[in-house]
């Protein structure tokens, strides 16, 4: 994240741009200095997972009621102080960030392949060193904090942008983050979370004035040196031999200093001392061997320009304006100006290329090519974060090719999207792109299919639900989305029990109490799909849910495990990768469940149900695994009859591990379409369920009219 290197320099090498600050004691003077305004801090959410999660145990799926209570431990200390928090989580992966992103989720898999040898050999939890946060965090984090009525936003891009647009246009007082971009755009000063004591709201504030000081630039210097260094947009090997030459000819080499730190050092000293002597009269590409990433170059440093900024960078072309991929940028906001300035402006004409990186989704948009330059318009989450010239929202879904051309439909989808309520639905229909990442899975373990490969039937109907047009047979989004009366409330749950292929079991799902009949719907699909889940398993996944209610966040801490299995750890994993795809479900349905009915907090605990999980394989009975609790024991046979029913209607008997056939062991593939029962979808015959498709690994089913899109 951020510019390479840059975080190492500053703690080495100029440690004294970093100055200790108290939030109680700024929000004081912000409030003398500003009379009537609330102090606010922007969050970038996504920066601050690692330090919020806070409980010991990881590795088990996640300890969601102390997770929910460090969370609310955070916002109540902000409060105290009269601090208002903001917290913008990221929505969309960019495509000039899509490299890096594959880059990270590669790394991600050796580690997570490191994490289980380490627990294949030692039979407990890596140490924090190896850290990796439980599946479904960022998304459960958004609902978490509009739980806790906090004001979320989810970007329509990275949101280190908007994050620094919002702090400058709000005057905020700050941005809580962890990522060195915040101290090359120009906004409001820059606050470490990874150095904050909650208990005191001291932390260490990073001033870019300082460092401009410490490296002999300007502020509108940082983007061009940030792209010299390498970022996200710009590959850190694209300028690497620039970067030796500078290293070469710098005269202030300091011994005590690391390479990279020296590196920074004569890259800043070639921009003050030689390319400031060039500055308006040459291009950038004249004084930089740009060659044929001009374009990317030029695209990475405007990506540090906020609403109404300018770069003395770009130089002037003809008739003042210079052209970005089909679009018109002037090269200053002031029609009096004679500087060759450009700002970023909304323009006349946008068009989004979304190409379809999900495998599953085969449609691909016309791209247009022809221009020197490939700047990305900005697009803000925040509505009140706008252009010079804003434009609204109507007609700016309008200038988008997306994959839904209904703009009612997308200017709705958009709203849920910025406001954090749905999950993945903006980015389907209107870039036909979702990202699946990664999670704690042992590639080793040939029993268990990919998680990915266990939901994608269920993502294949959200895409015929979401693109097919009502093909198929599937209710349209108009109907689901936007009629009120009463009665749609029924076909959005249909809808819903349908994506899972689990309408012949709705009036037994019904009759299950809020919050475990989500996590009923969740088993059922579980044991249908993947034939390795035994009686034992299930058995520990309600035991779990039921013990859940009657634990305190206090009781679930002190729970100690004898081992760690890493099958158990898989198992939980993949249960809440399954709520995450509730939440997908439901946002496309119309949200026939509230948020509540599938937040883990409600329904699964990572260490208590690898507690159940442990027991329940050394053949503890159920009332031992209920804790004697006999109130418990009925609410546990009867959620287990309804499992196993609409299991055997799919012809899917639940036996105990001692039952199986000796052809259990090591059947399924990760990888391959035959990994689990249904890898395109399951059904049962003669339910009048219209949305099953046949595919290899399935049993003999009728044909889905909810096809593949």
């Amino acid at each position: 994240m951020g510019v390479r290197g840059l975080q190492g320099f500053v703690g080495s090498t100029c440690p004294h741009i970093c100055t200790v600050v108290n939030f109680r004691e700024l929000a004081e003077h912000h409030r003398s200095k500003y009379p009537g305004c609330t102090p606010t801090v922007v969050v970038d959410a996504m920066c601050c997972l690692r330090y919020w999660y806070t409980p010991e145990s990881w590795v088990c799926g996640g300890q969601w009621r102390e997770y929910f209570s460090a969370l609310r431990d955070f916002v109540d200390s902000f409060a105290s102080v009269g601090i208002k928090l903001v917290f913008f989580f990221d929505g969309m992966v960019e495509q000039g960030k899509r490299n890096e992103w594959v880059k990270r989720r590669l790394k991600n898999n050796r580690e997570i392949s490191r994490i289980f040898h380490y627990i294949r050999s030692h039979r407990e939890q890596p140490g924090r060193n190896m850290f990796f946060i439980p599946s479904g965090l960022a998304i459960f984090t958004r609902f978490a904090l509009k739980t806790l009525g906090q004001e979320t936003l989810c970007s329509l891009k990275e949101a280190d942008y908007e994050v620094a647009s919002y702090g400058l246009q709000y005057n905020c007082l700050g941005i809580l983050g962890e990522d060195t971009d915040y101290l090359i755009y120009d906004t409001c000063p820059y606050f470490s979370i990874s150095e904050l004591c909650l208990e005191s709201l001291e932390t260490i504030m990073l001033c870019r004035e300082k460092l401009c000081e410490s490296l002999g630039l300007c502020v509108a210097d940082l983007p061009l040196l940030a792209c010299l260094l390498g970022n996200d947009i710009i590959p850190e090997g694209m300028f690497e031999s620039f970067r030796f030459k500078c290293l070469s000819s710098y005269t202030s080499v300091k011994e005590n200093f690391d390479k990279k730190g020296n590196i920074i050092l004569a890259v800043s000293d070639h921009i003050s001392k030689v390319l400031h002597l060039h500055q308006g009269e040459k291009k950038l590409e004249e004084m930089l061997p740009l060659g044929p990433n001009r374009a990317l170059f030029y695209k990475g440093v405007a990506s540090y320009l906020l609403p109404g900024q300018s770069s003395p960078w770009f130089f002037q072309k003809p008739k003042g304006l210079i052209m970005l991929d089909k679009q018109v940028i002037s090269m200053s906001s002031d029609p009096e100006s004679k500087q060759g300035v450009p700002i970023c402006t909304e323009p006349e004409s946008k068009q989004e290329v979304p190409t379809c990186a999900h495998p599953e989704i085969k449609q691909q948009l016309p791209v247009e090519t022809d221009s020197d330059f490939n700047l990305e318009v900005p697009m803000y989450a925040h509505p009140k974060i706008k252009e010079d010239k804003p434009m609204d929202m109507d007609s700016e879904i309008k200038q988008q090719v997306t994959l839904v051309s209904d703009p009612e439909i997308l200017k709705v989808a958009r709203m849920h999207h910025i406001q954090a309520e749905s999950y993945l639905v903006y980015s389907i229909v209107s870039s036909g792109e979702i990202e699946c990442s990664n999670t704690l899975e042992d590639e080793l373990d040939q029993a268990l299919p990919s998680q990915a490969f266990v939901y994608r039937p269920v993502r294949q109907r959200v895409y015929t639900l979401l693109l097919g047009s009502c093909r198929g047979g599937t209710p349209s989004l108009k109907s689901l989305w936007l009629n009120q009366e009463p009665a749609v409330q029924a076909r959005r749950l249909d809808a819903l029990l349908a994506c899972f292929n689990l309408s012949s079991s709705r009036d037994e799902l019904l009759a299950v109490e809020s919050p475990l009949r989500a996590l009923c719907c969740l088993l059922i699909y579980l044991f249908v799909q993947v034939d390795t889940l035994c009686l034992e398993d299930l058995h520990a996944f309600v035991a779990q849910a039921l013990c859940l209610q009657g634990r305190s966040t206090a009781q679930l801490v002190d729970l100690q495990l004898e081992y760690i299995s890493p099958r158990a750890v898989q198992l939980g994993s993949l249960l809440v990768r399954g709520l995450t795809t509730l939440a997908l479900v439901n946002s496309a349905c119309g949200f026939p469940w509230k948020t509540s009915e599938f937040m883990p907090w409600n329904v699964f605990d990572g260490k208590l149900f690898h507690l159940k999980y442990l027991q329940s394989e050394k053949g503890y009975s159920v009332e031992a695994l209920l804790e004697q609790n006999r109130s418990w024991l009925t609410r546990f046979h009867n959620l287990k009859a309804v499992v196993c029913k609409a299991c055997m209607k799919e012809n899917r008997r639940i036996v105990g591990r001692g039952h199986w056939s000796s052809h259990h062991t090591g059947r399924w593939g990760r990888q391959g379409s035959s990994s689990h029962r249904t890898s395109s979808s399951c059904g049962h015959s003669g339910q009048g369920q219209p949305w099953r498709d046949q595919g290899p690994g399935s049993r003999t089913h009728e044909h889905d009219q909810w096809r593949r899109y």
